[in-house]
Order: C-alpha cells, then sequence, then structure tokens
C-alpha cells in the first residue's frame, strides 16, 4: 500500500514511519509512506502557500494552486481511483470501519491542512472524502494524518507479529475489548480473575465476550445501541450487570 501525505511539515509527519507498526510495515515493504510539501509548488521566491480570507477574518487560508499540484504530484505515484482524503473538523467521524475500508485500498493520499482551512474550490475539485477525528480543534492536520495511517496499516495482512491481534482489537466487533492481564498472578491484593488461569478455553471466550459487553454497556452505550444482540450475547450482558450489582 502506498500512503501519500500532502503537508507544510513534512519531517513532522514521516516520523510515524521511523517506529513501531509502520516503521515496520515500510521495513517488510508491506507500504510506503511519502510526504508532499505544498511549498514545493508554491510559484514565488518565499514559497507562499497561504493567503487572506476574502471578506476579511482572522487568520490565513491554504492557497488553491501549490496544494493544488502537490496533490497531483502525489497521486501521480498511486494507482488510478485512490481517494484523496482532507482531514477536517468538518467531515465524517473516522472510525474503525473506515480504517477497514482504506486498508483494503491500493493507494491512499492525505491532505493535512493548516491555518483557517483550504481553499473551498480545492474540496470541489480535488478531495473526496473529509475526515475528522473528532469535535475538537487541531493546530493541523498531521497529527490527524498520522492517526489514520496507524489505524490503517496496523490492519494490513503481515503488519502485526500476529493477525488476530487486529481481529480482536477494539471496535472490530463493534465493542469495546475485554481486560488483559499478565504477570505476575497477584499485585498489591488484585489478582488476575481465576477463569483466565483455568485453561478452560471456552470458558476464557465466554468470559471475554461478557467484559467486552459489559464495558462497552457502562463507558460505551451508544456502541450497543449499534448492535442486535442475540441471545447468547443478551445473556451474557445480563449476567454481567448482575454481577456488578
Amino acid at each position: 500500500m502506498l500512503i501519500s501525505v500532502v503537508s507544510l511539515f513534512p519531517e513532522m509527519v514521516s516520523t510515524i514511519g521511523e517506529y513501531g507498526v509502520v516503521g515496520r510495515a515500510q521495513q517488510r515493504e508491506l507500504m510506503t509512506l511519502e510526504v508532499e510539501n505544498p511549498r514545493d509548488h508554491a510559484s514565488d521566491a518565499h514559497r507562499t502557500v497561504d493567503d487572506r480570507p476574502y471578506g476579511g477574518g482572522p487568520g490565513m487560508v491554504m492557497k488553491y494552486e501549490p496544494v493544488a499540484a502537490a496533490l497531483e504530484a502525489a497521486k501521480g505515484n498511486l494507482p488510478a481511483g485512490c481517494p484523496v482524503v482532507y482531514l477536517s473538523p468538518q467531515g465524517q467521524a473516522f472510525d474503525q470501519a473506515m480504517a477497514q475500508r482504506f486498508a483494503k485500498m491500493p493507494g491512499l493520499v492525505l491532505l493535512a491542512g493548516r491555518y483557517e482551512g483550504i481553499d473551498e474550490r480545492l474540496l470541489e475539485s480535488h478531495i473526496d472524502e473529509e475526515v475528522s477525528l473528532g469535535d475538537f480543534v487541531l493546530s493541523g492536520g498531521e497529527i490527524a494524518a498520522m492517526a489514520v495511517i496507524d489505524a490503517v496499516v496496523r490492519l494490513l495482512p503481515g503488519v502485526l507479529g500476529d493477525d488476530e491481534s487486529a481481529v480482536q482489537d477494539s471496535f472490530m466487533r463493534g465493542l469495546l475489548d475485554h481486560p488483559h492481564y499478565t504477570r505476575p498472578e497477584e499485585i498489591a491484593g488484585r489478582k488476575v480473575p481465576d477463569v483466565l488461569l483455568s485453561g478452560d478455553h471456552a470458558r476464557i471466550a465466554r468470559w471475554r465476550q461478557k467484559q467486552a459487553l459489559g464495558r462497552s454497556y457502562l463507558r460505551r452505550p451508544d456502541l450497543l445501541e449499534k448492535l442486535d444482540l442475540d441471545d447468547e450475547q443478551q445473556t451474557l450482558l445480563d449476567e454481567f450487570l448482575k454481577e456488578q450489582s
């Protein structure tokens, strides 16, 4: 997979390709990360990429020409049909389903905006999707782009040491993850649940499913509202709530 990011701070974005999951993916040649700087496509000696907004108001707006040229350069190395995604607080909320959809594509262009945003005509002519991390404002789209990259790359086959790790992540089945424990068995009077020490894989799987349902109910009830629980899941959730009370 080829991911190309258009950013005024290429060094900032490039760092994600040097560490952790994304770094390993690049080393294994499972994905390639490229960064395109709009300043390299500016036509004046000062490499100007922003200007004052028509109609007045605070801040500056990213100019059409250098950003459009950078996007075209980024798209030039990708197969036809790869989407151009603008990281914007006005976009659709990024979630696991979107990460899974992006992970099935051969390539992706991410535009990290700055200042007050980009010229609206860029949205009309070059952007396929707008994506937001949530209802808050960042100084630029680079952090959002890196979050999208990490979420997508870890879903690529062969990236994780155990592909089952991605399958069991939070949100993959519409629920939060279950609790995790490791050695020692007891810390400051807090013990690992007996079921996890039993060696009974069926009981362990049932316990984990129950905890995932209960944790989602307590912390993210909106997730359960989107699911149609089967009889077994409802029984597990009822058991969890009874145990809590």
